[in-house]
């Protein structure tokens, strides 16, 4: 088979052995990925990471104990937990110590023909959602995690900064949610297929809103998004951080301090809410494909997915 491979910021395709099966774990056929944000700090350097990435993916299960998983097309959750520790009986496997994380820590991820995730992490796709559509599983249950971990008061206005893959889907899960959202931007392109969307959309001007929101999303995945997010926040506001930079962001902690502002780091979610949206098609997904590539053409495709202007990029 063949697998694609990160090293010292270089994309190639290898090939590799099929792997084996360990007992728990469903061997996958990967049948679409996603390249984010994510993928591409690796690729810059992020956590040092060597080897083959991919977390966004679907797939159809090949082999596993659990029999009726069999033929079926499944997402999954990327974090592999030990099931045994103080945070695992917690229902915080996402923070287990011990973990590995698909694609990105300590785990292989699904940019290659076959993998294995351990069947509990496996979630069936609704037979009538699309492959292409279900491939935003995992960056939708990232958005939704927002509102599993603040409580934003009913019809609150939220800023969410960032026009890129996952601001645009931070700003529909809001939307759907019944939150009046302000997205602002920098990509004209982008903007117009947010207000598609149905969101309140707008140029980032110089000068961004001062102390203008109680809750300001930062999803720009550029190292002055927070600086920008804690200018926008009202005193005793919160800023939720999504963006994961290959590189640490200096910031001026006091204004944190004085205006007694909360920071709120938001990772994964949970894939069950963000297959429902999904499958009732709350959100669009389709429209913010920009391109496909077959596993073979990877580097072309981390190549397109890294210029100006351009949302998600699959392998197939």
């Amino acid at each position: 088979m063949i697998a694609v491979h990160l090293d010292n910021g270089r994309v190639t395709v290898r090939k590799a052995p099929k792997p084996r099966r360990p007992q728990g774990h469903a061997l996958i056929r990967l049948l679409c990925g996603g390249i984010c944000n994510t993928d591409l700090e690796l690729k810059r350097g992020y956590q040092g990471f060597t080897g083959v990435p991919g977390h966004e993916f679907v797939g159809e299960v090949v082999e596993a104990d659990t029999k009726r998983l069999v033929g079926h097309r499944v997402v999954g959750e990327i974090n592999l937990s030990c099931g045994k520790c103080s945070w695992c009986q917690r229902a915080m496997g996402r923070h287990c110590p011990s973990r590995k994380v698909l694609g990105i820590a300590k785990q292989a991820g699904a940019f290659r023909e076959f993998f294995t995730l351990p069947e509990r992490n496996l979630r069936r796709v609704p037979d009538l959602v699309p492959t292409e559509a279900a491939v935003f599983a995992e960056p939708l249950a990232a958005a939704c995690e927002i509102l599993e971990q603040a409580r934003i008061p009913e019809l609150d206005e939220i800023a969410v900064l960032g026009d890129g893959k996952l601001g645009l889907l931070i700003g529909q899960v809001l939307t759907v949610h019944g939150y009046e959202v302000h997205l602002f931007g920098k990509d004209p392109a982008k903007l117009r297929l947010a207000v598609k969307l149905g969101l309140m959309a707008e140029m980032a001007p110089r000068k961004l809103p001062r102390a203008a929101y109680n809750w300001v999303v930062e999803a720009t995945g550029a190292p002055d998004g927070l600086r920008h997010a804690l200018e926008m926040v009202r005193p005793r506001g919160t800023v939720i951080l999504k963006s994961t930079l290959h590189r640490p962001v200096l910031f001026n902690t006091a204004s944190c301090v004085v205006n007694e502002i909360t920071l709120l780091g938001s990772r994964c979610g949970r894939i069950e809410p963000a297959l429902e949206l999904l499958r009732t098609e709350k959100v669009d997904v389709l429209d913010m494909i920009s391109d496909r590539f077959p596993l073979s053409r990877a580097p072309r495709a981390f190549e397109r997915a890294a210029e100006k202007g351009v949302l998600k990029v699959l392998l197939t």
